[in-house]
């Protein structure tokens, strides 16, 4: 029977460089695949837009809102006219309630914390980095009824939080801390602190904002002992601070990087 060719010298050799050679490419191409797959997520990473922690999210919102007082004129923060309502429960009604306007008598210049709140409230915001007090006196449309509104300006919102937590005179039916502005020539002429006798708040934003209300007359009764009228001058008080609320305190957008590295 025929043997064949003899084996050629060396041909077990090649093979092997040969397949020691694909190896060595396939590792090298896998590793140049990978590198290129990292390239690409670290530029788009770069190219969508920064996400901020919650931390930087909450000093940027607290920028924004911290800004207002100064740019926003008086009239913007104190509107001429403020509507509130009496809620039809607490009138033994049915249906939306009773809708009533309140109408700024004055606007006071800006004042420190000592100028504007009782001394322990003082104390407290003092504490806390409060400098600036706004504040306006607003009548009822029955012209027997008037309210200050005072706006404390903090350094951040958990020092506006953190110090109406702990701010004394905030209990329901309590005056309130906030001192009450009279405004000479007006019904509000005798409203004095003792003649506060409801008040409202509330810490939004970087601010504390109070409110207190009275009669304008120097009548010696107490709110308290009329259940309508102690619920509109309540409604007065609130509606107050729920209307520089929604003008300072209210959020502005979720803050959002444009998208460019480094922006």
């Amino acid at each position: 029977m025929y043997p064949g060719p003899p084996d050629r010298p060396g041909a077990g050799g090649r093979v092997a460089r040969r397949r020691r050679r694909f190896a060595l490419f396939a590792i090298l191409l896998a590793m140049a695949l990978a590198g290129l797959a990292v390239a690409a997520v670290g530029i788009a990473h770069g190219l969508l837009p920064r996400q901020f922690t919650a931390t930087q999210r909450r000093q940027i919102s607290d920028w924004e809102m911290a800004r207002r007082w100064r740019v926003l004129s008086a009239g913007k923060i104190f509107p001429a006219s403020v509507t509130y309502t009496v809620p039809a429960t607490d009138l033994n009604a049915t249906g939306s309630g009773l809708t009533l306007h309140a109408e700024r008598l004055a606007i006071s210049p800006v004042t420190g914390c000592a100028g504007a709140l009782d001394p322990a409230a003082s104390s407290v915001l003092t504490r806390y980095g409060c400098s600036t007090v706004l504040r306006a006196t607003y009548l009822d449309a029955s012209g027997s009824m008037v309210a200050t509104i005072a706006v404390a300006v903090l350094p951040a919102s958990t020092a506006a939080s953190s110090a109406y937590t702990v701010l004394p005179g905030t209990a329901a039916g309590a005056p309130g801390p906030a001192r009450a502005l009279p405004v000479p020539g007006t019904p509000a002429a005798g409203f004095g602190d003792a003649e506060r006798q409801l008040s409202s708040g509330v810490a939004a934003g970087p601010y504390v904002i109070l409110s207190t209300a009275g009669f304008t007359d120097d009548r010696g009764e107490r709110v308290a002992s009329d259940p309508y009228l102690s619920e509109e001058m309540d409604s007065l008080a609130n509606g107050l601070v729920s209307s520089v609320q929604n003008i300072l305190g209210r959020q502005p957008p979720r803050p959002v990087c444009p998208g460019a590295p480094g922006c």
